[in-house]
């Protein structure tokens, strides 16, 4: 008799309690974040409504306010060029915004390679795939990072950013491209079939940047009603970043996820039918 993995199991006790929305809640918002950005930037290309000019990089909303990636522009720092005084501007809004919901927000909110990895996640799951769990540090995305910078300095251009999928994927979306797609297609099969989570959760110098954010930010996820717990386990298996989760858990102290690596994407708490888990502010007290 084949034996069935927790991943396959993930959230039917939910769904009977809450209905099927109820256990999906925020999975399906982040979906519509994501795809509207998405449908933001491709308004002007397709049908010349210019709402948000620009792409993830840097953008212009309603000629009125800029928004620069912070993760690039310290790359442009690093190579020494010139930063003009809205990108300062833009970069500054961003960082305020993520500070308050979160730095890997961005992440599970934004990002459109999230949609790629969680599907390889999925399917998966559906077919019983054995991807390791390990084999590659968490922390390797934060050599990354410091690569990114330091061959910035080096060469005095933004390196990163001509092989960054998540860049390259979201300006394919609105400009188009070509072999840019096998550089998606192969983080997707390694997600698949190598690393569980091993995109976004191991390698990616974009999601460690910004995990540096959140060490501060005020938004949390709090497992409020940790007494509750069942221990059933689905909570571990549906994070992206399961390490931070026992702390607050199983912890003795605050029940506040603080790890800078949460990525607020509140799968835990849309598949917890004891309803543990709760967004609060990182000052909320137990």
């Amino acid at each position: 008799m084949k034996k069935t993995s927790i991943c396959q199991v993930v959230g039917n006790d939910a769904k009977k309690s809450k209905g099927w929305l109820g256990a999906n809640k925020y999975l399906i918002l982040r979906r519509l974040s994501q795809l509207g950005i998405l449908f933001l930037f491709l308004l002007g290309p397709l049908f010349d409504i210019w709402i948000v000019k620009g792409n993830l990089t840097s953008s212009l909303t309603l000629d009125a306010l800029p928004l620069s990636d912070p993760f690039v522009l310290l790359q442009s720092f690093f190579a020494g060029h010139s930063l003009a005084t809205d990108a300062l501007i833009g970069a500054f809004i961003v960082l305020m915004f993520y500070f308050i919901v979160g730095g890997r927000a961005f992440c599970s909110w934004v990002c459109p390679m999230n949609i790629v990895t969680d599907a390889a996640n999925y399917l998966r799951c559906k077919l019983g795939i054995k991807a390791a769990s390990g084999g590659v540090s968490n922390k390797t995305r934060y050599w990354i990072l410091a690569i990114s910078m330091f061959s910035a300095w080096l060469t005095g251009s933004i390196v990163w950013e001509l092989v960054n999928p998540v860049s390259i994927l979201h300006r394919g979306i609105i400009f188009g491209m070509s072999f840019g797609w096998s550089l998606i297609v192969l983080i997707f099969l390694f997600d698949l079939f190598v690393v569980k989570n091993g995109w976004c959760s191991r390698l990616c110098p974009m999601g460690a940047f910004y995990s540096l954010l959140g060490k501060a930010s005020l938004l949390k996820v709090n497992a409020k009603d940790r007494k509750k717990c069942t221990d059933c386990l689905e909570c571990y298996a549906v994070c992206p970043e399961s390490q931070i989760i026992n702390p607050a858990l199983k912890g003795n102290g605050s029940s506040i996820v603080l790890d800078k690596n949460c990525t607020n994407c509140g799968r835990c708490i849309d598949i917890c039918e004891p309803k543990v888990f709760v967004y609060s502010s990182r000052f909320k007290k137990n």
